[in-house]
């Protein structure tokens, strides 16, 4: 498809990370790749997934959970935001849940005043045996779902907000495009087996069918826990071409959000006006 001129909404940002189980560490960490966004004119910036925490253990994430509205990461988040004058999505970070033996694995946006704007709580756990690594997950004991969508106005457009795990179930995206969604934030931390199967297809495939931009910010590295995750970090447009990607390590990728080819590729292939069964 022929690209018309450009009309910049703003420039977005996903960060990489390979996050340990030292929450300082990684805040520094988070800090100094924001920084970097930010001197490359981002104005929204995706964090991954646990970007805060990648514990030895699950039951890490108990003893840094934080109630809502108060505590050090969530301080984090909202400073580097004002400091930075950007949006933000945090990742995902642990908040206390009604089951004190569970948390929320929630995903904060922040305006550039600092202001919380909304909050997502991961709805699909990753309950799963993957035989070929001899791995074994089990987010259900240590992670209360959450049963809302998510949909924030922003500048850039309708921003919607998935976690890693959400990607595979591609009813909620159509919820969220009932809802407006231009812009999908996905902060992620698939692991190396099922990031090389399926991540690129999964991420694409959120892209075309809803005619949105993706912003799929990741884990990607060897953890101290001993786990590695897939990285491969991209932003996408609505025509599924990866405009940016990062492959190893931590890092930064930035790519202008263009509302006219958002506009014009819905406009000219209206397969969203084309939808014959509606969610809800």
């Amino acid at each position: 498809m022929a690209e018309p001129s450009s009309t910049v909404a703003g420039r977005a940002a996903a960060i990489q990370m390979a996050s340990g189980p030292n929450v300082s560490a990684n805040l520094g960490e988070a800090e100094r790749l924001i920084r970097l966004a930010a001197g490359s004119g981002a104005a929204l910036v995706v964090l991954p997934e646990n970007f805060a925490l990648m514990g030895n253990s699950e039951t890490d994430k108990l003893v840094a959970r934080e109630r809502d509205g108060t505590g050090p990461i969530q301080d984090f988040l909202a400073r580097q935001a004002r400091d930075h004058k950007l949006w933000l999505v945090g990742g995902t970070i642990p908040l206390a849940a009604r089951d004190p033996g569970r948390v929320k694995a929630s995903c904060l946006v922040y305006n550039p005043a600092g202001e919380r704007v909304a909050r997502y709580d991961k709805m699909h756990l990753f309950d799963v045996r993957l035989a070929e690594s001899n791995e074994v997950y089990n987010e259900s004991v240590t992670i209360e779902p959450g049963d809302q969508v998510c949909v924030v106005d922003t500048p850039f457009g309708r921003l919607g907000v998935g976690v890693c795990y959400d990607l595979r179930f591609p009813e909620l995206f159509r919820r969220m495009l009932d809802d407006g969604m231009e812009i999908l934030a996905l902060p992620a931390a698939f692991t190396a087996l099922t990031g090389k199967a399926h991540w690129e297809s999964l991420i694409r495939a959120r892209a075309i069918e809803n005619l949105s931009y993706v912003i799929a910010a990741a884990q990607g590295g060897y953890h101290i826990s001993g786990r590695e995750t897939y990285g491969n970090s991209m932003i996408v447009d609505p025509w599924g071409v990866i405009r940016g990607r990062q492959a190893h390590g931590a890092g930064v990728i930035c790519v202008d959000i263009d509302r006219t080819l958002l506009d014009t590729v819905r406009r000219n292939f209206p397969a969203l006006d084309h939808r014959r069964l509606r969610c809800g």
